[in-house]
């Protein structure tokens, strides 16, 4: 396991302090969490960003679904002849 020192403001390392007693856990379990939290938030709001810009990229290349296809598919289901997702072009 890797150490990392890190500075604390003084009230943070107040709440720190108060908040690892109420839970009953070290200070450094709930730095651990708050810093895993932090990076798993960071992934998924890159991950959002790079369908996004995949998503842009798809409609300029005019790879699209049109609303008439989709709201056909939609009323299908349940149906007995439920239709199968529409592909871009229709």
């Amino acid at each position: 396991m890797a150490v990392t020192s890190i500075r604390l403001q003084p009230e943070v390392e107040q709440d720190l302090r108060e908040t690892a007693q109420q839970l009953n856990r070290s200070r450094n379990w709930l730095v651990n969490e708050a810093v895993r939290e932090y990076v798993a938030r960071h992934q998924a709001q890159r991950s959002r960003m790079e369908e996004t810009l995949a998503a842009i990229d798809s409609v300029a290349r005019g790879e699209v679904v049109s609303g008439q296809a989709v709201h056909a598919w939609l009323d299908s289901w349940g149906s007995d002849d439920e239709l199968p997702p529409p592909a871009s072009g229709q």
